[in-house]
């Protein structure tokens, strides 16, 4: 591990971590990069952990002591708190920052295999949502979670911290387009029961009564909810029964009563 102190946040070896705040920027920089940025001494330990590898590290001095040891080979770049506000758009205070190599995604026959539990997120854009449905799956037992191509990425930086670093915890990858996913889910043994509200909905409860040996839970994004294309994919539909006059929840609470109920 190297320590290099700069003072300059137009230095090109910080540009990984330019402009952070950049929500669409960020979206299209970091996967063509091969990098996700992870925030926080723990949520870097949880990357660590997983196998993911820094390439570089970002700190201020009073918090170096912390990422000392998760570094391993890949420099640490020590800066003020003020050279840090002007390079990232935003005030770190969690400490430290790291642009990690992003691993290859996995298949989904290998993703699900063995899997009884398996959440699956369709076109959800909100990355707050997307890290709380991965703390949500790790903490209440799903054993794998799958996105569709165009719902927000994991490990993108708040979904990361959201989710508590749980995104290195639960397995988890991206799936085709449908119908193709439907034959892929279908393939692995999959029974997909998706949430939404339909004449012949389910009742949660009944679901869970005679449950599949393997469920594919599947959740739509907020407001337009699940796609006509997933819902055709789906073999069941369900719903969580509701009272005073709501007709449904955010998105991730729907995903952890539904798993709670699954577990």
């Amino acid at each position: 591990m190297s320590v290099i102190r700069i003072d300059d946040p137009a230095d090109p070896r910080l540009a990984d971590y330019r402009d952070l705040t950049d929500v669409t920027l960020r979206r299209v920089l970091e996967p063509a990069g091969g990098l996700y940025i992870a925030e926080s001494a723990k949520v870097i330990a949880r990357a660590v952990a997983a196998g993911h590898r820094p390439r570089s590290v970002l700190v201020q001095e009073k918090w170096l002591a912390e990422v000392e040891l998760l570094a391993g080979e890949a420099p640490v770049y020590v800066v003020t708190d003020a050279v840090a506000e002007r390079l990232t758009g935003y005030t770190v205070h969690r400490g430290a920052l790291a642009a990690m190599h992003r691993p290859v995604l996995p298949g989904v026959a290998e993703v699900v295999a063995g899997a009884r539990t398996v959440l699956i997120l369709e076109d959800i854009v909100d990355h707050t949502n997307v890290g709380a449905a991965f703390r949500g799956a790790a903490g209440l037992g799903a054993d794998a979670v799958l996105v569709t191509p165009r719902c927000a990425d994991p490990l993108y930086r708040r979904s990361v911290r959201v989710s508590m670093g749980t995104v290195f915890q639960v397995p988890w990858t991206r799936l085709p387009e449908w119908p193709e996913a439907r034959g892929v889910l279908h393939e692995a043994g999959l029974h997909l029961a998706a949430l939404a509200l339909a004449d012949d909905a389910v009742p949660l409860d009944a679901f869970v009564a005679d449950r599949p040996a393997r469920v594919g839970l599947l959740l739509g994004a907020e407001g337009d909810g699940l796609s006509r294309r997933a819902l055709e994919a789906a073999d069941t539909v369900v719903t969580i029964p509701m009272a005073g006059g709501v007709d449904s929840l955010n998105v991730a609470a729907a995903s952890a009563v539904a798993l709670w109920a699954l577990r």
